[in-house]
């Protein structure tokens, strides 16, 4: 049963419960899916496919996937379409050519989760995110410097708008107290920060102090 099976079958789950006059409550909800999402993640630690590509590989694939949700589509049935019908998929063209369809059939939608796209989910003022080191050094992995995840706290978000361009600057503070600014956090920058494993957003990993989320307003 895939992730994605695993997922459709609690949202049935918690209708028949609905149905039954047995209503689970949101906290319920909320902890049985991320039970499972843990059991999913432990189950492929190291199986994520969109770890298999590079850089501007992965780039593009988010920027699509995230196009064909915004209109509503399924990402994948649009690049099986495409390739049913000998279509062009433009920027996303080199899955084809490259990897084909036994490594499409792998990606499940946990595991975009790494990478922040899922559901849409935007910074804000106060989240923890982790960064890579790649944002400040040449990193390989199997060279001298490889890639590190460090914890931070995003302390300001600023969107950038110049003609016909924009983009999303953000400063984090790391645990020392140092501060960096990270550029186009979701344009070039996006596969080099993810959200930690335990949880996404200021609800969880707030940092619980007005005078950040002051800081990040100036």
């Amino acid at each position: 049963m895939s992730p994605d099976e695993i997922d459709v079958a609690l949202q049935a789950a918690f209708y028949r419960c609905d149905a039954a006059s047995c209503p689970l409550t949101d906290t319920q909800k909320e902890i049985l899916l991320q039970v499972v999402g843990q059991i999913q993640r432990n189950s492929h630690p190291l199986d994520n496919p969109l770890d298999e590509l590079t850089a501007e590989e992965l780039l593009a694939l988010l920027q699509f996937v995230k196009a064909q949700e915004e209109e509503n589509r399924l990402w994948k049935a649009q690049l099986l379409n495409d390739w049913l019908h000998e279509n062009d998929s433009g920027a996303v063209e080199f899955i084809r050519k490259r990897y084909g369809s036994q490594w499409l059939n792998r990606v499940e939608t946990y595991h975009f989760d790494k990478y922040c796209i899922k559901n849409g989910l935007k910074l804000r003022v106060g989240d923890r995110i982790e960064v890579c080191n790649a944002l400040w050094e040449w990193v390989q992995e199997n060279g001298p410097c490889f890639p590190e995840w460090f914890p931070c706290t995003v302390i300001q978000v600023d969107e950038m708008s110049i003609s016909d361009d924009s983009s999303t600057n953000c400063v984090i503070r790391f645990q020392t107290g140092v501060e960096y600014e990270i550029q186009g956090i979701y344009q070039w920058n996006q596969y080099n920060w993810r959200w930690p494993e335990r949880g996404v957003g200021s609800g969880e990993w707030g940092m619980g102090s007005g005078e950040d989320e002051e800081d990040g307003k100036e």
